[in-house]
């Protein structure tokens, strides 16, 4: 078809919503599609940007540094950011702003390590401010820092392997050879693909001294020289010497950390110094500012951000009257002032990404480091031993330098020099090559001898060089040396303080309730009411589900406890604030579904009490009598639930909540009653337990009733007939002795 008529074709085609190839779907495996796209695109994230590496480095940190020592950096000036960022693109591909945000980070002037690889100059931000950005590239100034020195010792010295950058036009390490555990005493951060890795950093000193340990004694406690993490902005550890063991045995878990304030009694003000380094100072403003708004913080009269030229500092100012302690103890819990660091110790070890524990990452590093050294000692060796040999050809021309000028002289062609050399004094092509080179003016006796007095020294570093190689010991003889010269040359105080249990004022945070007094119902069936006195005032009509009937009225206030005894020998603990105030014209809530009791399990006693003052008595079918003072039931953690609440070898008859010892009336099955004084019913501390026999119950005979006893009702004519020293049977009632007023319960 000729050209014209073909596009012809296809215009008339797409008019009419027809495409050649349009619509047509081809089916492909989703396991090829993720093996062919997804997978590799996963693997270089995990392997070439988000996971740092056993040196302590991401590629891209990695690459940076290396730009700037290749720069001269290390010992010359500083020099534009911009002309690092620029040099850097060569080995970087992945444009400037990539790159000079890793610079950043890496700086002194963002306060994000603890040990700055950069030197800076100019606005490089902070990291504890989300609003404080850095000036743009040209504006600032960079060189690297002087503990840079420790990482690229010796890396010209073959310690590493070098790789083509992304177009082969340079080379470029693969990892640096620290001389310290820089992995551990920086922090790192990274989100690969299904994985990611959070390092936090550790004092300088103190991991040198845990790896010197370890090396020395691979059963080591590292907890002894390594207590907890250092973090760059300080703040205080919550020290947990068990969770601490974990994180460092498996490498994940979490540390507490909280900030550091002062309290200015003059301004009354607290001001806040050191924050966790997993916020900002404008999170923690927001947060206290919403506090504020919505009533939670009624102390704090203003908050600002006073950070400047001296540091980070937040100031809150107190209404009259206010305890700072408290406060703080309060802002703690509810604001960013105290947070959480997730450890996730996942490190690329060999080309494979691993999560390790404290041990396992030193162990890892001081095997990399072993191998630097051996590769370092092995280059050392070759050179002083190519040295050797050509002093060992110039020692050989000492006896006869006439003679090697001589067959110089009398030689016609150039090329022929090395060859005659060669064959006059018996030496090999790289020594006569070495002889030829000579200058004339240093074709003299004492020049000559003074090469070849380096001939001893020479044997004996060379001799000490092998020594080193043959011996594991004397390598990790160097390791540990290097080790304490990088302690000595950079080690810091540490900048966190450690919190322990016994220093730690746990008060709850509990907003201020409003307290007033209450009407509380709790029915048969499980159901509870709070009216207050108003409301029931107005009316008070209970509505309650057909057959129901309230079992208890208790006047408490709004903050009382309320104990929810059940069937099954469990008792659950509520707030009375936690209902609502209702009226008594609805049904109010269902105790076992608003707890959240188990499935079956029936409420079926209430107690509220604010200070757990009086005792509980439990009379069961076996005539068995429990007495447990209320103070039992109180915890110092906020449980909810609370199991053996009482004993379950017989089924609970009655149970009654005491501010004072009464009198109980006892019946049982045989018809026979008991006036028990509840004084006479020993005090228990276990609440699981069978308590005492109150009543001597014969052959099948239980328990039936157990109710209050008030002598004044006339429900016994002779109640003494009725008082014994228990255990006791009881006494038969007569006709006479119930006339009247029936027993209800």
């Amino acid at each position: 078809m000729p050209k014209k008529r073909r596009a012809a074709a296809a215009v008339k085609s797409a008019m009419h919503g027809v495409i050649e190839g349009a619509g047509q779907v081809q089916e492909q495996p989703i396991v090829d599609t993720l093996e062919k796209n997804y997978m590799p695109y996963a693997i270089s994230v995990i392997m070439s940007r988000a996971i740092p590496e056993i040196d302590g480095f991401k590629p891209s940190h990695r690459k940076l540094l290396y730009t700037m020592y290749k720069k001269g950096l290390l010992t010359g000036s500083l020099t534009k950011s911009a002309n690092i960022v620029g040099e850097t693109m060569k080995l970087n591909p992945h444009g400037d702003a990539a790159i000079y945000d890793t610079m950043v980070r890496l700086s002194r002037g963002y306060e994000a390590l603890l040990h700055p690889y950069v030197e800076s100059k100019g606005n490089f931000g902070k990291f504890y401010s989300r609003d404080m950005a850095w000036a743009a590239s040209r504006y600032t100034e960079a060189k690297l820092a002087p503990i840079c020195a420790e990482l690229f010792s010796d890396i010209d010295k073959d310690t590493v392997d070098f790789v083509p950058n992304y177009d082969n036009t340079m080379e470029e390490p693969t990892l640096l050879p620290a001389r310290f555990p820089s992995v551990l005493v920086n922090a790192n951060t990274g989100i690969a693909v299904g994985m990611a890795s959070n390092v936090c950093s550790f004092n300088l000193k103190e991991v040198c001294e845990t790896t010197i340990a370890r090396i020395q004694n691979p059963n080591h406690d590292i907890l002894s020289t390594l207590q907890a993490p250092d973090f760059t902005g300080g703040g205080q550890i919550l020290y947990d010497r068990e969770q601490m063991k974990e994180v460092y045995r498996t490498g994940r878990g979490s540390i507490r950390v909280r900030s550091r304030y002062s309290y200015d009694k003059t301004a009354n003000c607290i001001d806040i110094t050191q924050i966790p380094p997993t916020t900002t100072v404008e999170a923690i403003v927001e947060k206290v500012i919403d506090l504020v708004k919505q009533g939670k913080a009624k102390e704090i009269s203003d908050i600002r951000d006073e950070t400047g030229l001296a540091g980070l500092k937040i100031t809150i100012d107190l209404k009259r009257g206010t305890d700072p302690t408290k406060l703080m103890t309060k802002l703690f819990h509810m604001t960013p002032l105290e947070d959480s660091f997730s450890c996730n110790f996942n490190i690329l070890v060999d080309g494979a990404p691993k999560v390790m524990g404290v041990g396992e990452i030193l162990d890892a590093w001081t095997k990399f480091r072993i191998n630097c050294v051996r590769r370092r000692t092995e280059y050392d060796l070759q050179k002083k031993m190519d040295k050797l040999h050509l002093l060992m050809g110039l020692q050989a021309i000492l006896l006869d330098i006439d003679k090697a000028i001589k067959i110089v002289r009398e030689t016609e062609e150039e090329s022929e020099v090395v060859p005659n050399l060669m064959i006059g004094f018996g030496i090999d092509e790289t020594q006569a090559e070495y002889v030829a080179e000579i200058k004339l003016r240093h074709l003299n006796r004492e020049f000559i001898l003074k090469r070849t007095d380096e001939i001893g020294e020479l044997q004996k570093q060379i001799a000490e060089l092998n020594a080193i190689l043959d011996s594991d010991h004397r390598i990790k003889a160097v390791i540990i040396k290097e080790l304490k010269n990088v302690a000595d040359l950079y080690g810091q105080p540490r900048r966190s303080i450690l919190l322990y249990a016994d220093q730690i004022e746990e008060e709850s945070e509990e907003e201020e309730i409003p307290d007033y007094p209450v009407n509380l119902f709790f029915t048969k069936d499980g159901y509870f009411k709070k009216i207050t006195p108003q409301s029931l005032r107005m009316s008070n009509d209970q509505k309650l589900k057909e057959g129901d009937a309230v079992l208890e009225h208790i006047e408490s206030t709004n903050n009382s406890d309320l104990l929810f005894f059940t069937d099954r020998c469990q008792v659950y603990k509520a707030r009375t604030n936690d209902f609502s105030d209702t009226k008594a014209s609805v049904l109010g809530d269902y105790i076992p579904a608003k707890l959240q009791m188990d499935e079956g399990e029936n409420a079926i006693f209430m107690v509220a009490t604010k200070d757990y003052q009086g005792t509980l008595v439990f009379f069961f079918g076996n005539g068995k009598a429990a007495k447990v003072e209320l103070s039992s039931y109180e915890t110092k953690t906020n449980r909810k639930k609370l199991v053996n609440a009482y004993s379950d070898k017989s089924p609970l008859v009655k149970m009654f909540c005491l501010p004072e010892d009464i009198e109980i009336l006892l019946t049982s099955t045989q018809g026979r009653m008991l006036l028990v004084h509840t004084g006479a019913v020993p005090v228990k501390t276990t609440r699981s337990t069978q308590g005492v026999q109150v009543i001597t119950l014969r052959r099948s005979a239980k328990l039936q009733k157990a109710e209050v006893f008030v002598e004044s009702s006339g429900v016994l004519k002779n109640p003494q007939r009725y008082r014994k020293t228990i255990p006791a049977i009881g006494s038969l009632s007569s006709k006479e002795e119930l006339s009247g007023e029936q027993l209800t319960f």
